[in-house]
Order: structure tokens, then C-alpha cells, then sequence
């Protein structure tokens, strides 16, 4: 699971890349889920963690370049 503060580290380009690749592998894991051949339950709560908060970080930087 990424750090909140690796996350803060990476560019707004790079949060949208790893967030495109997070919601791949989501959409991979409800798939393996459906199919009864998840093998780490706990990975689907991670990644859907992950997703969060990059939503929130992007979400707070467009705030914050609206203020300035």
C-alpha cells in the first residue's frame, strides 16, 4: 500500500497514471472476485484505499490552484 506521503510526492501526471492503473487492477480483482479466484481478499480494500486517496490529493491541489 502507498504511503499518503509517496503519494504527495508524485506529480499530477503521475497521480492520474496511478490512478488509472489502480482502477485496472480494481476492475481486474471484481472480475477474479466474481469468478471465486481472488487470492488476497485484503489486496481489493487496499486498492480501493489507494484510489481514495488519490482522489482526495488531486481534489485538494485543484482547490488550492482555484484559491491562488
Amino acid at each position: 500500500m502507498a504511503k499518503i506521503a509517496d503519494l504527495k510526492a508524485l506529480t499530477d501526471d503521475q497521480l492520474s497514471s496511478e490512478l488509472g492503473s489502480l482502477k485496472r487492477e480494481q476492475f481486474n480483482l471484481r472480475f477474479q472476485a466474481a469468478t471465486n479466484q481472488l487470492e488476497k481478499p485484503s489486496r481489493v480494500r487496499v486498492v480501493r484505499r489507494t484510489i481514495a486517496q488519490i482522489k482526495t490529493l488531486q481534489t485538494q491541489r485543484s482547490s488550492a490552484e482555484s484559491k491562488a
